[in-house]
């Protein structure tokens, strides 16, 4: 009786956690969770990386707040060159100082970067119009694209359209002519850009007084944010070409 108690016993240990079938049997979800953790900490070092020999860098799109440029601009009608605007204010950020220079000096977010465009200062110029289609300098007549060129114009009795021609810095020799909409060109650190009715295919020059007045008034600016200080002290440019440099 004793022996058979015994072995039922044994029976009941084997069916339950005991026996050779528990001891058997694969811990599947211990296995599993190790590796997830081996597998998320490789991905977390190669991230970290990539991201070491990556870094991100945010640089504000120029010209920022707080930033000065010059640019340039002419007109040209019918084969007449225009006198250059008169000085004005505008609170769109762009403003002229006369002589053909536009004042690029945004003062927020909305006028800055990417926003500082031909568009912004012909809406911030009173009686100034410009568009793909039509022009009209100030005080003149609106000229759109198909009219023909009033009698006394070099280009008298031709058809004319707007054509518009930017050159991305001063001293670039060739112009670009611009296609589309006008107003969506950027402009940039000493660029010139040059507005014209005439007729279809005229190429326009670029005006050498503009230029200069343009190379006048980017030189007066840096020679005036200019500090001279005694050796041995930091001296510190800024304006269009900002420069940090210590003498000892």
């Amino acid at each position: 009786m004793a022996r058979d108690s015994t072995g039922r016993w044994v029976q009941r240990a084997g069916a339950t956690g005991g026996g050779r079938t528990y001891r058997g049997q694969v811990p599947v979800n211990w296995y599993a969770g190790l590796i997830l953790i081996v597998v998320l900490g490789l991905v977390s070092v190669a991230f970290a990386r990539y991201e070491y020999r990556n870094p991100s860098t945010s640089t504000a799109v120029q010209p920022a707040v707080g930033t000065t440029w010059y640019a340039g601009i002419d007109f040209s009608l019918c084969g007449a060159s225009r006198s250059s605007l008169p000085a004005n204010t505008s609170t769109t950020g762009i403003s002229t100082s006369g002589n053909g220079v536009m004042v690029i000096a945004p003062t927020k977010a909305s006028q800055a970067g990417k926003n500082a465009t031909l568009g912004r200062f012909v809406s911030g110029y009173k009686g100034l119009k410009l568009t793909a289609g039509s022009v009209q300098y100030p005080g003149g007549k609106l000229l759109t694209n198909g009219d023909r060129c009033a009698a006394g114009t070099p280009d008298a009795g031709k058809k004319g359209v707007v054509i518009v021609y930017r050159w991305p810095n001063v001293v670039a020799k060739k112009g670009i002519l611009v296609t589309g909409d006008p107003l969506s060109l950027r402009l940039g650190q000493s660029s010139l850009v040059g507005v014209a009715f005439a007729p279809q295919g005229t190429k326009i020059p670029k005006s050498a007084s503009v230029e200069v007045a343009v190379l006048q008034a980017s030189s007066a600016a840096s020679s005036t944010s200019t500090t001279t200080t005694p050796a041995g002290t930091t001296t510190t440019t800024t304006g269009p070409s900002s420069t940090t440099s210590t003498t000892k």
